[in-house]
């Protein structure tokens, strides 16, 4: 279901079978949205990992939201919801304004917490065995357990006025590829809109396209 102002640039995805995983195609309600990962903060800046640890926006984050707000306009968004998070929920308002529209929130949009990893760099040692499910952080959430969360995240907010805009966290972002059946190892940058379309026929993965 294409929307009459859709992206005009391909993301190149590669599937989820090529990362030896099984698609949960028929989680997600088959219907179109936008996704928007928060701007920049610090912590992005330094490569570290945030999880639920609540860092803010910082000047060149909201920078970033500004322009992710203006290549939302024209594109027909009628509901916005978003992490309560401040990085994602500072994003979404500037988006909200620009869009005159309200913010609505879901606490199951926040970020995965990482547990003992917080504040420490992103390596893939550690990062990759926790979304293959092999380990997970001390404290940290399950990646399975993110799937689902996020999965009932976007059903509810899928049951507002379309198009909807989700505004929330990249780990978030990876649960949700992982259900579309794409790879969950692609990192998601930061305040770059996402237009992601289910399957036509149900047995291929989920479309993402990017706002240019």
């Amino acid at each position: 279901m294409n929307h009459p102002s859709a992206p005009c640039s391909t993301e190149e995805d590669r599937s989820h079978h090529a990362a030896g995983k099984t698609p949960h195609l028929t989680a997600l309600t088959p219907l179109s949205f936008w996704f928007l990962r928060h701007g920049q903060t610090d912590w992005n800046a330094q490569n570290l990992a945030q999880g639920s640890t609540d860092i803010p926006l910082n000047p060149a984050g909201i920078a970033q939201a500004h322009e992710a707000a203006e290549l939302l306009t024209g594109r027909g968004i009628t509901t916005i919801i978003a992490s309560p998070l401040s990085r994602a929920r500072v994003t979404a308002e500037i988006a909200g304004a620009r869009l005159g529209l309200p913010v609505l929130f879901d606490p199951d949009l926040h970020e995965v917490g990482f547990g003992v990893m917080e504040a420490t760099p992103m390596l893939s040692a550690w990062f990759d065995d926790w979304i293959n499910g092999i380990s997970t952080p001390d404290g940290g959430e399950p990646f399975a357990a993110l799937r689902d969360r996020a999965t009932a995240a976007i059903n509810r907010a899928l049951a507002h006025p379309a198009p909807v805009l989700v505004v929330a966290h990249g780990a978030v972002f990876r649960a949700l590829r992982s259900v579309m059946g794409l790879d969950p190892h692609v990192r998601l940058a930061n305040a770059i809109p996402q237009f992601c379309e289910p399957p036509r026929t149900g047995t291929t993965p989920w479309t993402i396209s990017l706002a240019t």
